[in-house]
């Protein structure tokens, strides 16, 4: 199963889960947004009932006044699954506002989906998918129930970012900075692996579409950077690179580096190098 989808304009991406929840901490350490192929159901308009609070939708208010709409569709498995989401969304909130500032959307619509084929059609989702994220809402697949909760509160906060950032984040954004920044946001800090001098590199589109290994390896490299990023230059300016380099009317990646790092691209690499093998 895939953890997550994140929708943003004609792009997707998802996460691989299941066959990588070996430990918690192997969990965190890869289990990220990774992309997939167009999803062969088609995406429709989503009812009303999904951004409007009905009799199947609870409403929680968060310790910052956002509001959480947590809407089931119906099925075993909602309820349960969003029992669990909604003890989550204080800390994802304040996550998310750490890191991108309090200027995000102040209504939350997180949904369950009742079946398989519910989330299909209306989130483009397929059985190996567990959530979605759009610029109306997160919505989770039935299959997200069986997620530990460490997997549960990395994607919670991964699509969350998403949520928060997808007004200010170009369709054409560079996605090794969307998916790293959001893994930044959604992942706990853990030690450097043993192979960390194979991993500075950036990924390209072309390895991050893989579905294989070397596709989540891809976006674990993206992770990495980023937390290179906010350890040498510090996370106010890895967030300031995000809204150059992602930013509608975004420059190339080069330009946007050099303008909100200080230092050349491939001075920076050198120096992600170097920190990966210290």
């Amino acid at each position: 199963m895939r953890r997550s989808t994140t929708s943003a304009a004609t792009d997707r991406r998802r996460t691989a889960i299941g066959a990588l929840l070996v430990t918690e901490l192997i969990c965190a350490l890869f289990l990220v947004g990774r992309p997939h192929a167009e999803p062969a159901h088609p995406v429709i308009a989503a009812p009303a009932s999904l951004t409007t609070p009905t009799a199947a939708s609870t409403t929680e208010t968060l310790d910052d006044g956002r509001t959480v709409h947590l809407v089931s569709l119906g099925g075993a498995r909602t309820a349960p699954l969003l029992a669990r989401i909604a003890p989550e969304m204080n800390d994802a909130s304040r996550a998310v506002t750490e890191f991108w500032g309090a200027d995000w959307p102040h209504d939350i619509v997180i949904v369950a989906a009742g079946t398989d084929a519910e989330f299909g059609t209306l989130a483009g989702g397929g059985p190996d998918t567990a959530a979605t994220t759009t610029a109306e809402r997160i919505m989770f697949a039935p299959g997200a129930a069986v997620m530990s909760d460490a997997s549960l509160r990395i994607v919670l906060r991964h699509e969350l970012f998403h949520y928060a950032s997808r007004a200010r984040t170009a369709g054409d954004a560079p996605r090794w900075l969307t998916e790293g920044v959001a893994d930044f946001v959604g992942r706990p800090p853990i030690p450097r692996p043993a192979n960390a001098a194979q991993l500075a590199q950036l990924p390209t589109d072309a390895e991050l579409s893989d579905p294989g290994p070397a596709g989540s390896q891809a976006y674990d490299r993206a992770w990495w950077f980023t937390r290179f990023v906010a350890d040498a230059y510090g996370a106010d300016a890895l967030r300031a690179l995000y809204l150059r380099a992602c930013g509608p009317g975004h420059p190339d990646a080069a330009t946007a580096v050099r303008e909100t790092l200080g230092a050349d691209l491939p001075g920076v690499l050198t120096r992600w190098q170097k920190w990966m093998s210290g």
